[in-house]
C-alpha cells in the first residue's frame, strides 16, 4: 500500500471578508477539501486532526470526529468534497494535519493533509 493508502487531498482556500474584524485581530477563512479515493479499496473517514498556526506562532490542535458532522464512506475512484472555516489572529497562517480512516480490510491509517496556506488576497506579492 502507498502513503496515504491511495487518498489523494486538496484543498482551496478564500478570506470572506464580510465576516472578519481585522480591527479586532478576527480573519475568517473557508477552506474547501477534497479527499479522493485512487485506490482500489473503500474508506470511512473516522476522525480529524488540524495543526493550525497563525503568524504568531499561535498554534492550535483541532480533534474531532468526521468531518462537518459526518463519517464519508468514499468508494473506490470516488470523492468526497466539503467545505468549513477557521478563524485566525492574524491575516496569514497555516492549516495541516491527518483524517484517520479505515479501508474494507478494517485496517486503520492516516490520511496526510498537506500543508496549505491561508492569507488575505493583498498579503501576497
Amino acid at each position: 500500500m502507498s502513503k496515504n493508502n491511495n487518498i489523494s487531498i486538496s484543498i482551496d482556500t478564500s478570506y470572506l471578508q464580510q465576516e472578519s474584524d481585522p480591527d479586532n485581530n478576527k480573519f475568517y477563512f473557508l477552506y474547501t477539501v477534497s479527499i479522493k479515493n485512487k485506490g482500489d479499496m473503500g474508506a470511512k473517514l473516522l476522525s480529524r486532526h488540524w495543526i493550525i498556526e497563525d503568524a504568531n506562532g499561535k498554534v492550535q490542535n483541532v480533534k474531532g470526529e468526521g468531518v462537518v458532522g459526518d463519517q464519508p464512506y468514499i468508494n473506490p475512484g470516488d470523492e468526497y468534497q466539503y467545505t468549513s472555516g477557521t478563524v485566525l489572529e492574524t491575516s496569514l497562517g497555516t492549516m495541516k494535519g491527518t483524517y484517520q480512516m479505515i479501508n474494507d480490510s478494517e485496517k486503520y491509517f492516516d490520511a496526510e493533509i498537506p500543508e496549505f496556506v491561508l492569507t488575505i488576497p493583498r498579503v501576497i506579492h
